[in-house]
């Protein structure tokens, strides 16, 4: 009789320790939204697109990248994106960022489920070959982080109405791309396999980034 009690206890205790453990783990578990435009800074979305409350993606692109190999959203599909936009001859934010990249590069070098865009907003200058040396610096795997060029009116309606990272122009007298737009950010975009916006995070700041890091494994998880 002892035996029994003993061991109905036990199972009794054993049930209350896993139980505790799920809503632990469900407690601390990370959350993402799913960011649409009307959630987001007006400042930092297209105006086109300021009462889009549902269903925002990240849309079809032509670009090419450090390689010289034309792409499209195809190299995206069921895949989780980082998304960032520089120029090669930035003397301030870029470097940091690329250098914050480069931690989330290393970290998930071996997981083919994650690739990073790193979107050029001075196209002039930054040809393929730049595009080359630059990623060359950041020891880059082409298949993990793409560097990526392309037209600059389309570059920056990616920036502008796809990512939602760059303000939106209100004067009618300029045109998206054009000679006298210029698009200079440190937001780094995280991106479900999905296609949707989860999050935003200040790529000069390495604590930010560990959040990232921590964000994509549990995007991973899921």
């Amino acid at each position: 009789m002892k035996t029994r009690i003993i061991a109905f206890a036990a199972i009794f205790i054993l049930g209350i320790a896993v139980a505790m453990l799920i809503t632990y783990e469900e407690e601390n578990k990370r959350t993402l939204p799913v960011l649409n435009p009307n959630e987001i800074n007006p400042m930092l979305v297209d105006s086109s697109l300021h009462q889009k409350g549902i269903g925002h993606r990240i849309t079809g692109f032509n670009l090419t990248n450090q390689d010289g190999i034309q792409v499209s959203e195809s190299i995206i599909e069921d895949k989780i994106v980082v998304a960032d936009f520089f120029f090669t001859t930035c003397p301030s934010i870029c470097p940091k960022m690329s250098n914050q990249l480069k931690r989330v590069h290393d970290h998930f070098i071996d997981n083919d489920k994650l690739i990073i865009l790193s979107h050029t907003v001075w196209p002039e200058v930054d040809s393929v070959s730049v595009l080359k040396d630059y990623a060359l610096q950041y020891e880059a795997n082409s298949t993990r982080w793409q560097f990526l060029t392309g037209e600059k009116i389309h570059l920056y309606d990616l920036a502008r109405k796809s990512y939602l990272v760059a303000p939106s122009l209100t004067d009618t007298t300029l045109t998206h791309g054009g000679e006298n737009d210029f698009v200079h950010t440190e937001n780094i975009v995280l991106v479900d396999t999905q296609k949707r916006i989860r999050k935003y995070y200040d790529g000069t700041d390495a604590e930010e980034i560990d959040e990232l890091i921590l964000d994509i494994e549990s995007l991973l998880d899921q």
